[in-house]
Parts: C-alpha cells; structure tokens; sequence
C-alpha cells in the first residue's frame, strides 16, 4: 500500500513540476497545436503547447525509478509506453515543424503500433506469469487463447492507443477518463490479487504504476482544463493507450477493463458508424464524431462533456468492482 501511495504521488508532483518548465519550452520554440479547419469552434486554441504527454512519461518513469521494482514486467510495461509516446511525438513534431493538424498518415501510425505491439504480444506469449490465458470478465474464470493469443493481445494494444487518441479531443478529456480508468485498474487487480487469481510481485508492480499514471494525470489536469494551457498531444495520448494495453495484457484483466474503458469504446464506435453510414448511405449519424465534438455541436460547453465522461467512467468503475467483489 506504501508503494502504490508513493507512486502515486512521485508521479504526480514530479509532473506538477516539469509541466510548466514543458510549457516553457513548446512556447520558446514556438511548437503551438495547429487546429484541424473543420473544428472550428477551436480556432481559437491554435498554437496552445502541446506535447505534454512528455511530462506524463517522465513522471511515470520517475515513479518507477523511486519506487524500485522487483519484477520486470514493470520496466517493459515503461519501456512500451515510452514506445507508444515515441510514435506519438513523431506524428506531434510532423504537425508542429510543418504547421499543420496531419502528421503521419492512418497507414504509418497502423504499422508502426503493429510493430510494436507484435513485440509485446510475442513477450507476453512466451512470459511464464502471462502466457496464452486471459480472464473472464469479473470472474476468476481462466480462458486458454492458445496460439491466437498474440493475435488478440495486438488487437488489445490497436484498440487501446487508438481508442485513446480519438478520445484526447476536448480540454481536460482524456486525461480525466484516464485517471479515472487507472485508479479501477489499481482496485480490479487488487480484488484478484486478494482473491488469489492474481499473484507475485509483478501485480503489486502493475498496480503501483497504474497508481502512477492516475496521479500523473491528475497533475496534468491541473494544466489541460479548460482553457488548457497545454495539450498531451499524441506523445501523450499514444503514451496513455500503450500503458492501457501493457496492463491490459500482461495482468491478464482485458475482458474485466472493458466496462470501466466504456468512454473510449464509445469514442471509437462512433467514428466507426460515422464512416459506414456516410459511405453507405451519404448520411451523418452525428454532426461530428468523435462522440464529444457530437455533443459540442449540440451546444454543450467541452468542460461539462469532460465531467459526464468522468462520471460515466466512475459509475461504470464501481459496478465493476461490486460485480468482481460478488463474483470473486
């Protein structure tokens, strides 16, 4: 319990204090977020610092080195979620160096997320704690992947970082869910752990860097509520989705995160409809998607989204956590 309180909160004043010097820094070299033209009611939030999902891994990385880990399951899960922020910073630097919202296309962002995640998948396949089984949702049921596990964990980690990205839209959106998923995260594992379906020190790992990233992101709201002064961007968000998935995988509790992820389902989703009704028919089904530029084409204010987003993550976090605690 000393070391998930101590990740937490490393992480969270370490990012309280490199988030400023980070906003320093995008401002002195004027690497502004260039804004998409058909968002326009953000016009006016061209050239905010973006790029502070930096912050967010150093502070991760930081928890981690203060908090000392036995199991190596830690440092690949950091070690992924530096990867995953690396691709996001390209894509970041692409936009900023060239002054537009297009940084790299949908087909590199695939191949590189694929690349990485194949590596993982094929870690976690081979990795004796992890292996071929994952968990029913909210039982201790074990279900056998068998050799289509890597197959399911890259679909994990293409779901996650891209869920994500799409859901990192509005001032103080996504790093709110986030923190809000991270914190269930700590109290899922937690019950399996009690309950004996979890064990070792690779979960009592997991659980502290999940603690580390709820803080690290609520340190980053401080800054990133509306009026933001500083976007994670794709370093951030790609960080966030790849730290997501690592957990996701290597605790074997993908199925159980479903309900608590549900806003990042639903972001997904309606991009998904969105582009086959309009191919299919030429019709919208929402004025804007991602879900949340659909409500703010309604005329509801981006902070008020943010908060019904949380809520409906929290909410949906304990009924998971009171079903895992009847079930277990």
């Amino acid at each position: 319990m000393i070391a998930v309180l101590c990740g937490f909160l490393t992480a969270f004043f370490a990012c309280m204090l490199l988030l400023p010097v980070n906003i320093k820094l995008i401002r002195k070299l004027k690497a502004g977020q260039p804004i998409l033209s058909y968002v326009d009611n953000h016009a006016s939030k061209a050239g905010t610092p973006t790029m502070g999902g930096a912050s967010i891994v150093l502070g991760l990385i930081l928890a981690l080195i203060y908090t000392r880990h036995n199991d190596k399951i830690a440092y690949v899960i950091v070690i992924v979620t530096v990867g995953y922020a690396l691709i996001g910073f390209v894509d970041d630097f692409i936009k900023v160096r060239f002054k537009h919202n297009k940084g790299l296309s949908a087909a590199q962002k695939i191949v590189f997320q694929i690349l990485l995640a194949a590596i993982v998948a094929m870690y976690a396949y081979y990795e004796p704690n992890v292996g071929s089984a994952i968990y029913a949702p909210f039982a201790p049921k074990r279900l056998e992947l068998g050799v289509i596990a890597p197959v399911y964990f890259i679909f994990v980690f293409l779901a996650f970082t891209n869920s994500v990205n799409l859901t990192d839209g509005l001032d103080g959106l996504a790093s709110s869910v986030t923190a809000t998923n991270t914190l269930f995260i700590c109290a899922i594992m937690g019950i399996a752990m009690s309950a004996g379906v979890l064990e070792g020190d690779g979960v009592i790992d997991m659980i502290t860097l999940s603690a580390a990233m709820c803080g690290a992101c609520c340190a980053f709201l401080f800054y990133n509520t509306h009026p933001a002064k500083i976007f994670m961007g794709d370093t951030g968000s790609m960080a966030l989705g790849g730290f997501l998935a690592s957990v996701a995988v290597l605790s074997k509790m993908s199925l159980s995160m479903l309900l608590v992820g549900v806003m990042y389902i639903m972001s997904s989703l309606s991009v998904i409809i969105q582009v086959i009704a309009f191919k299919t028919t030429g019709k919208r089904v929402f004025l804007m998607s991602p879900l949340h530029h659909h409500f703010e084409r309604k005329g509801i204010f981006e902070g008020k989204i943010a908060v019904w987003y949380t809520l409906v993550t929290f909410v949906c976090g304990i009924v998971t956590v009171a079903l895992m605690l009847v079930l277990y």
